[in-house]
C-alpha cells in the first residue's frame, strides 16, 4: 500500500513534518509518495528519511518534485 502526502504550497518545516507523521502512523515501514514544489522540501524530507533508513528516490527537475520513499 502506496500513502500519498501532498506538500506543494507548504513551507519548511511543515512538509518535513507530515512525512515524520506519516512514518510513524505506518509504524516506520512501507512507501509513501510525497509531492513538493520546493528544492529545500526535497532536501530535508530526503535528508530525514535517509536518517531513518528509508530508501529514497527523487523525480522531476523542478518546480515540483515526486519523492518516494520506501522502507
Amino acid at each position: 500500500m502506496e500513502s500519498l502526502v501532498d506538500a506543494r504550497g507548504l513551507l519548511c518545516p511543515e512538509p518535513v513534518l507530515m512525512v515524520k507523521r506519516e512514518m510513524e502512523r505506518l509504524g516506520g515501514k512501507g512507501r509513501i509518495k510525497v509531492l513538493v514544489d520546493s528544492g529545500a522540501s526535497k532536501e530535508n524530507i530526503s535528508r530525514l528519511a535517509r536518517s531513518r533508513g528509508w530508501a529514497v528516490t527523487v523525480q522531476g527537475e523542478g518546480p515540483e518534485y515526486t519523492l518516494l520513499l520506501e522502507k
